[in-house]
């Protein structure tokens, strides 16, 4: 599977093959939209405020799978010393802040007529917002470091120390007394949410994650030039 993410393999991707991804994911969503919109029904308690649902929870899903990803390869970076995957979760990083900010702001639009408050510091906000400043932390590593090692290590540690938070994220409502409802969809259970609900949630979550690997795609082939290109300066010193 690594094998897939070789330089070689990812420069040789057509941007035809990017645009289909791009026509597929704007598809999706434009589905998944009409669906929560239009077609799926207000919560009998929430009302039509639920439906921010179909944004904030792929969104935080992906938000804390995307740091997961980063920090898998910062592990692998520090342990196995395999040379592209600093390129990758740096790659990873601008997605993946994106989407916990959007989390966060759809988070707070929703809990204001749910809770009648815009922002509160209960455990899982608190915990986003601590995911959301490993993100800016990772990123401005990389941008004010000049040297690749240091800089790779530097956010290395940052991604690896970042992991520790991801379970209290998930674990939030459970540990604690929280404003924050649990969650309707597990791995480790069938979900409490009914299917009218579900299936454009379930869409939503396929058109932003499309949305993810387009970006991830883009930004990756960008890091592998740019480091193939300081390279070539390099060598020629």
């Amino acid at each position: 599977m690594l094998k897939s993410f070789f330089p070689n393999k990812i420069l040789s991707i057509s941007n035809k093959l990017l645009n289909v991804l791009v026509v597929v994911m704007v598809s999706t969503i434009i589905v998944g939209l009409i669906y929560a919109l239009i077609i799926s029904p207000p919560d009998y308690i929430q009302g039509d405020s639920v439906r921010i649902m179909y944004v904030h929870v792929p969104s935080s899903f992906l938000s804390l799978g995307c740091f997961a990803l980063m920090g898998v390869a910062s592990i692998l970076s520090i342990i196995f010393k395999i040379k592209f995957m600093p390129l990758i979760a740096k790659s990873l990083a601008p997605a993946g802040i994106i989407f916990t900010l959007v989390s966060i702001i759809t988070g707070s639009l929703w809990g204001k007529p749910t809770w009648g408050i815009w922002w509160t510091w209960d455990a899982r906000l608190t915990s986003m917002v601590v995911l959301l400043c490993f993100y800016l932390a990772y990123i401005m590593t990389w941008k004010f470091v000049d040297n690749f090692e240091k800089a790779n290590k530097i956010s290395s540690v940052i991604c690896i120390a970042g992991l520790f938070n991801l379970p209290v994220i998930r674990y939030s409502v459970d540990w604690w007394n929280t404003l924050h409802q649990p969650s309707s969809i597990t791995l480790t259970s069938a979900p409490t949410i009914h299917h009218t609900m579900l299936i454009p949630l379930i869409i939503m979550l396929l058109g932003m994650t499309i949305y993810f690997l387009v970006i991830f795609f883009m930004r990756y082939k960008i890091e592998l030039i740019k480091f193939k290109l300081k390279k070539k300066k390099y060598n020629k010193k």
